[in-house]
């Protein structure tokens, strides 16, 4: 039942969230019913109860046997009336009359002022369930956010949580962490580059693992990355990146520059690049949304380039806790994960997003000036789990990718790390 928009203009705005209402109609699943309130239409004189409504809302319920009833939105229905006692008490006989009626009951409202959740201060005390919808701007970045006020006789979440409307409908994703309660395969997958496979004991990273790379500009982290997830493709794996430096067309030249092809694995479905700029939204919005990506691309592997452009769009503390969060999620779902960053200045061992700790493997790019030329040199500063090579290895990228100097290279196991 609404009381502000006509049948038409509901079901044009419910499909634009994909759902078909004229379908569910034609099929008996719902009843809508536009009950039209205009105030210069009323006028009030004497006691009034909403004895007329109770009838109409029965006689659609018992139509389609419906086992839910929505109102919508619940002010519009005394926008007529100034007596705020009858207001209150019709109100909390309502939603006394549909709990009777046995149906479970949505019904909206405006936000109150001051202490009051709603505008009638009433509808939050007799509810069973309060949800609280909340959009909020900060640095000219919009976030929708919606918070559990209360929920009777069931335990529940009570922070604030991000939600996103897609064409899909709400999409909801907790803020906390979903904590430390994933597996730790010992299966190995390959880098995409032979050279630093033999560095991590010549089996590669560990499956469902959560890999740095860091690095100056240029030092080549996200040819490292591209490698990476070319591999998985080869492997008949599918491929998951968020850029948020390049569009895909950007990215496909630039890798196809030093012998990475991409374009076939996005022919085949097997890589799906995610472009977008990070102040396009806020941070929650972005971890929402590269869920939902990830729920619906069930990739085995992801890769994030760069982690450092989140800067932009939150501190350093809620980009840490965003990226726990995304961390957390791919590892629940076995997810092999790399993520690169810049280094800024010759704080090679530091991020801006202090990540590291979270990290399984940490591999640090550098460029060195040795004479008139740079050399460009890669060391695993860290590797859980696994033996791997301790040494600061020259490497060159050409139009076959990253090739790592072999000869230089000592492959003795430097033992278990924690």
């Amino acid at each position: 039942m609404t009381f502000e928009e006509t049948p038409d203009e509901f079901e044009a705005n419910i499909a634009s969230l994909g759902h078909d209402l004229k379908a569910m109609e034609r099929a008996g699943k719902i009843s809508i019913d536009y009950v039209e309130v205009e105030r210069r239409q009323i006028e009030e004189v004497g006691p009034f109860d909403l004895e007329g409504l109770f009838v109409r809302l029965d006689y659609a319920i018992s139509q389609i046997k419906a086992k839910r009833v929505l109102l919508d939105t619940i002010e519009v229905l005394f926008s007529g009336f100034t007596d705020e006692g009858t207001i209150r008490s019709e109100l909390r006989r309502l939603f006394r009359w549909l709990k009777n009626r046995g149906v479970t009951a949505v019904v909206t409202a405006e936000s109150g002022v001051g202490r009051f959740v709603t505008r009638h201060g009433l509808e939050e005390y007799v509810a069973d369930c309060v949800i609280v919808l909340d959009q909020r701007v900060t640095d000219q970045i919009s976030t929708r956010r919606i918070r559990v006020l209360k929920y009777r006789g069931s335990a529940h979440g009570t922070n604030e949580y991000p939600f996103l409307i897609g064409e899909r409908g709400l999409s909801v994703l907790p803020i906390t962490s979903v904590g430390l309660t994933h597996g730790a395969p010992s299966e190995r997958i390959s880098s995409g580059v032979d050279g630093l496979d033999d560095m991590l004991g010549g089996r590669g990273f560990y499956r469902a693992s959560s890999v740095l790379v860091s690095g100056n500009a240029g030092t080549g982290k996200s040819i490292l990355a591209a490698m990476f997830a070319n591999a998985a493709c080869d492997r008949g794996e599918r491929a998951l990146c968020f850029a948020f430096e390049e569009s895909p067309q950007q990215i496909l030249r630039n890798m196809r520059s030093v012998g990475v092809d991409l374009a076939p694995h996005l022919a085949k479905k097997r890589l799906l690049i995610h472009s977008v700029r990070p102040t396009s939204t806020g941070l929650e919005a972005h971890l929402a949304s590269m869920h939902q990506l990830v729920n619906d691309f069930a990739p085995d592997v992801v890769v994030v380039d760069p982690i450092t452009n989140l800067i932009s769009v939150g501190s350093q503390i809620s980009v840490k806790a965003m990226l726990t969060r995304l961390i957390d999620f791919l590892k629940i779902r076995g997810i092999t994960a790399v993520f690169t960053t810049l280094s800024m200045g010759n704080e090679f061992e530091q991020t801006s997003t202090e990540i590291s700790s979270l990290m399984d493997s940490w591999l640090m790019l550098r460029n060195e000036q040795v004479g008139p030329n740079r050399e460009r040199l890669l060391n695993v500063l860290k590797s859980r789990g696994m033996a791997h090579s301790s040494e600061i290895l020259q490497f060159f990228i050409s139009d076959s990718g990253i090739q790592i100097n072999s000869e230089a290279m000592e492959l003795a196991a430097v033992g278990q790390e924690d």
